[in-house]
């Protein structure tokens, strides 16, 4: 049995409220390890990755390349055995 785990845009700054997707480093149905870049971002002042927080399989892709994503907006969903 799996369980879901969303990741989810952290905020890295007090002023950070939203950031842009600038690149998508998996695909659906890929196998993920905690700690693998899942996400590329940017802000008005970062240009850095979002990690998976865990190990399992990318069941779901929730952003899209140029989307603009709230603080705590779901990117992935991840399956987890």
């Amino acid at each position: 049995m799996s369980t879901a785990q969303e990741v989810v845009l952290p905020k890295w700054g007090t002023t950070m409220q939203e950031a842009d997707i600038a690149e998508i480093l998996v695909s659906v149905g890929d196998a993920v390890a905690e700690g693998q870049p899942l996400v590329s971002i940017e802000t008005d002042k970062v240009e850095t990755e979002v990690e998976s927080p865990c190990s399992g399989v990318v069941r779901e892709i929730r952003v899209a390349i140029g989307e603009v994503v709230p603080v705590g907006g779901v990117l992935i969903v991840i399956d987890v055995a």
